[in-house]
C-alpha cells in the first residue's frame, strides 16, 4: 500500500507539508505497513493538497483539498479498499487531465523526484544511452530538426540551429546552460518541471551537450525557487553516483559534469548575454550581439543557452523520435506548449496542450471559465513582455506566429485572465511599473522611455490624464522599441500598445470623462448611498474606518466625500445594494 502528497510548491502552500507530516506520525503511531511518499505538481493547483492512494492489487484514487484532519480517514480507507467519495477528484477534474497532451509535464505529479530509481523506471536516460551508443552529434541535431522544436523560452528559435552553431565552433572548452531564470508575474512552468521532474531536464542537458561537443553544464535558476534548488541539488548527487554525470559516462568517452548557479533573480537576466553576464560574477546587463552565446558566451567560450521546457521535450524527442513529435501541432510550430493558467480562472494551475489549440478552449474547456461566471474581458501572454488579447480573439490558436499577430507573444507560457472588473490602463500600469524597475539602465531609451511612459500612465490612472496623452505613450513605445539593446526594453511597450489597440476606449475614459468603467482606480471612483435602496441598517457606518458615513438608524444614510478614502469596505458591508461606485 502506498500513499502519495503532492508536495511542489503550491502543494505546500496549501498545506501539503502539514498533511504529510500528520500522515507520517499517523502511520508510525500505528505501526503500519504503508509506504508514504512524495511528487510534484501534477498542475491541477486549484485542488491542492492532493493525495493518492495506491492499493496493493495497483488500485488507486485521488482526494483533493485534503486537511490534516482528514489523514487518518483516507489511510483507514485505505486498509479498508472503500472510498471517501466527499473528497474524491470528481469526473470533470479528471477529464482535465485526459484534454492534454503530457510530453513536458509527463512525468511531474507521477514520480517521486528525489527518487532516480522511478525516473529510470519510467524510461529515464534512455535517451542519453541511445545518443551515446547509436548516434554521432550531427544526428542527434538532425533528429531535433526533424522535430522543429523552437526554444520555449519565448522567442520561439529554431533549438536545433542554436545547437549545430555551437558545435561548428571551435574550442576546447564548451558550456551547456539552462535558463531557469523564470521572471514573469504569473509564471510557474519551468519551477514546477524542476520541482516535479528534475532528473529529465538533466538528461536533456547531457544530450545538448554530447551534441555540441560541451563538457560542463550550468543551471541558472532564480534563489525565489528554493524547492527547486533543493531537488535539483539532490538529483545531479543522484546522477554522479549512478553515473549518468561525471566521468566516461556509461563508459564512453562522453565526460560531463554539472552544476547550479543561484541567481539574484533579475528579469533582465532571462535575456541569455545578461545571463552569461551573472553567471561570471557581472552584473546582469546585456551585450552587443554579435558574437552570439554559440561563438563567444561564458567566459567567452562557445555556450548553448535553452529554457527548462525546452531541454524538457529533448528525452522524449529522442527516444520516440523527431517525426513523431513533429506530428503534434501546427505547420511552424510543432509539439506541445506548457501554461500556467493564473487570474480570474476558475481552474488555474499547470496545462501542457498541442500547438493549435484554441484560447478559447484552454480557457473555458480546460480552465472552466472566469471566476464567478464574470464576462471574459483579456487574457495576458508572454508577461510583462507581452500583450493583451480580447474576447473577440478568443478563437486566435495558440502558435508563434498567431499569438504575434494579435499584438502579444507566447513568451515562456504565463496566460493571466482577466474579467469584466480588470481595468486594462492599471494593468498596463503595473506590468510596466515592473519592467521598468527590471531594466537594467544600460540604454538610455529603456531607461528612461519606460520611466517617462509609466509616469504618464501613473497620471491617467489618477485621474490627471491629459489630451495628448495617448499620443505621446504610443510615439514613446515605439522609440523604445525600436532603440533597446535587448528583449527587456524591445518588448516593455507591448503591454501600453496592445491595451491601447483593443481597448483605448477606457484610456480615453480615464483621461477625457475621468471614469475607471471597471471601477478600480481609486482616484476616479466616487461612493454614494442610494436613498431606494439603503434601509439604515448602519453596518456601512460601522465598517467605514475613517468616520465618513452619517448614520441613523432606520434612516437613509449619506457619505461625506471628503472623508472617504474611497477603501470600499462600505460597499463590501451593504447587504441591500444600496452603496453605489
Amino acid at each position: 500500500m502506498k500513499l502519495i502528497i503532492g508536495q511542489g510548491s503550491c502543494g505546500n502552500a496549501a498545506g501539503a507539508n502539514k498533511v504529510y507530516e500528520a500522515a507520517k506520525q499517523y502511520i508510525k503511531q500505528n505501526s503500519l505497513d504503508i509506504d508514504l511518499t512524495s511528487t510534484g505538481c501534477i498542475g491541477m493547483c486549484y485542488l491542492e493538497p492532493i493525495v493518492e492512494t495506491v492499493a496493493d492489487n495497483g488500485e488507486k484514487h485521488t482526494y483533493v483539498k485534503v486537511t490534516e484532519a482528514l489523514i487518518a480517514d483516507i489511510i483507514n480507507s485505505l486498509i479498508r479498499n472503500t472510498v471517501l467519495e466527499h473528497i474524491s477528484m470528481s469526473q470533470e477534474d479528471k477529464l482535465i487531465l485526459s484534454k492534454q497532451t503530457r510530453i513536458v509535464l509527463r512525468n511531474c505529479g507521477n514520480i517521486n523526484p528525489e527518487d532516480i530509481e522511478q525516473y529510470i523506471a519510467k524510461g529515464g536516460y534512455k535517451a542519453i544511452e541511445k545518443c551515446l551508443r547509436q548516434m554521432t552529434p550531427k544526428q542527434v541535431i538532425d533528429e531535433v530538426k526533424t522535430s522543429n522544436l523552437r526554444g520555449r523560452g519565448g522567442a520561439g528559435f529554431p533549438t536545433w540551429f542554436k545547437w549545430d552553431a555551437a558545435r561548428r565552433s571551435q574550442s576546447e572548452s564548451k558550456y551547456m546552460v539552462c535558463n531557469a531564470d523564470e521572471g514573469d508575474p504569473g509564471a510557474f512552468m519551468d519551477r514546477s518541471v524542476l520541482e516535479g521532474d528534475p532528473h529529465s531536464i538533466i538528461e536533456g542537458m547531457m544530450i545538448g551537450a554530447y551534441a555540441i561537443g560541451a563538457s560542463e553544464g550550468v543551471i541558472y535558476v532564480r534563489a525565489e525557487y528554493p524547492l527547486a534548488i533543493a531537488r535539483l541539488k539532490i538529483a545531479i548527487e543522484q546522477a554522479v553516483q549512478r553515473g549518468f554525470l561525471g566521468r566516461n559516462i556509461l563508459g564512453t568517452s562522453f565526460s560531463f559534469d554539472m552544476r547550479i548557479k543561484v541567481g539574484a533573480g533579475a528579469f533582465v537576466c532571462g535575456e541569455e548575454t545578461a545571463l552569461i553576464a551573472s553567471m561570471e560574477g557581472e552584473r546582469g546587463m546585456p551585450r552587443l550581439k554579435p558574437p552570439f552565446p554559440a561563438q563567444k558566451g561564458y567566459w567567452q567560450q562557445p555556450t548553448n543557452i535553452n529554457n527548462v521546457e525546452t531541454f524538457a521535450n529533448i528525452p522524449w524527442i529522442i527516444n520516440n523520435g523527431g517525426s513523431e513529435y513533429a506530428q503534434i501541432g501546427t505547420d511552424k510550430s510543432k509539439g506541445t506548449k506548457v501554461f500556467a493558467l493564473t487570474g480570474k480562472i476558475k481552474k488555474g494551475g499547470l496545462v501542457e496542450v498541442p500547438m493549435g489549440i484554441s484560447l478559447r478552449d484552454i480557457i473555458f474547456d480546460i480552465g472552466d471559465g472566469i471566476v464567478k461566471d464574470k464576462q471574459f474581458k483579456a487574457v495576458q501572454m508572454g508577461g510583462p513582455s507581452g500583450g493583451c488579447i480580447p474576447v473577440e480573439l478568443l478563437n486566435t490558436i495558440v502558435d508563434y506566429e498567431s499569438i504575434n499577430k494579435t499584438g502579444a507573444i507566447m513568451g515562456s507560457g504565463g496566460m493571466v485572465v482577466m474579467d469584466e472588473t480588470t481595468c486594462m490602463v492599471e494593468m498596463a500600469r503595473y506590468f510596466l511599473d515592473f519592467t521598468q524597475k527590471e531594466s537594467c539602465g544600460k540604454c538610455i531609451h529603456c531607461r528612461l522611455g519606460t520611466k517617462r511612459m509609466l509616469e504618464i500612465l501613473e497620471r491617467i490612472c489618477g485621474g490627471e490624464g491629459k489630451e495628448g496623452d495617448i499620443e505621446l505613450l504610443e510615439e514613446l513605445a515605439n522609440k523604445i522599441k525600436e532603440s533597446s539593446l535587448c528583449g527587456l526594453g524591445m518588448t516593455a511597450p507591448n503591454p501600453v500598445l496592445s491595451t491601447l489597440r483593443y481597448f483605448r476606449k477606457e484610456y480615453e475614459q480615464h483621461i477625457y470623462d475621468k471614469k475607471c468603467t471597471a471601477k478600480q482606480c481609486k482616484s476616479l471612483l466616487a461612493y454614494t448611498i442610494s436613498k431606494d435602496s439603503c434601509t439604515g441598517c448602519t453596518l456601512c457606518s460601522r465598517k467605514c474606518p475613517t468616520g465618513a458615513i452619517s448614520a441613523e438608524r432606520k434612516a437613509v444614510h449619506s457619505i461625506d466625500k471628503e472623508k472617504c478614502i474611497k477603501c470600499g469596505k462600505c460597499f463590501e458591508a451593504c447587504n441591500f445594494n444600496a452603496v453605489l461606485v
